[in-house]
């Protein structure tokens, strides 16, 4: 099996994932999942397409990561891996996607409009 490439976004994360059979090892800009991610919450939102299908041991994936925080990090990496397993099975498409990990999440932040001090939020009102 050749290298099997796909990308994800979430927020402004970008995720762009390889994936080749192997033994299980993830790694993250050069480092370890649970070095890059220290929260076990992230390491589980990583990891869940793989437990849909049960094959975290088949997979060996490497991971190159940029912008947003780790929140949309980890999410950007969970679509850019369950794009990849749909790539080498596409029998497993309806599996990943009742669970909702094929759908790109488009909520973003909202832009700053001008005289404002945030996106929504008003200057106070001054009667007098």
């Amino acid at each position: 099996m050749e290298k099997i490439n796909a990308i994800g976004r979430r927020k402004a994360a970008v995720a762009r994932v390889y994936l080749t059979e192997g033994s299980g090892n993830i790694v993250i800009d050069k480092r370890a999942l649970d070095v890059y991610f220290p929260s076990s919450i992230l390491q589980y939102v990583v990891k869940q397409p793989l437990h849909t299908l049960d094959c975290v041991e088949k997979y060996d994936i490497v991971a190159h990561v940029d912008g947003g925080g780790y929140k949309g990090q980890a999410e950007a990496l969970r679509l850019a891996i369950a794009r990849a397993l749909v790539k080498i099975n596409p029998e497993d498409k309806p599996a990943l996607r009742a669970e909702g990990f094929m759908t790109r999440d488009p909520r973003a932040v909202e832009r700053k409009k001008p005289g404002q001090p945030k996106a929504r939020k008003r200057f106070q009102f001054s009667k007098r």
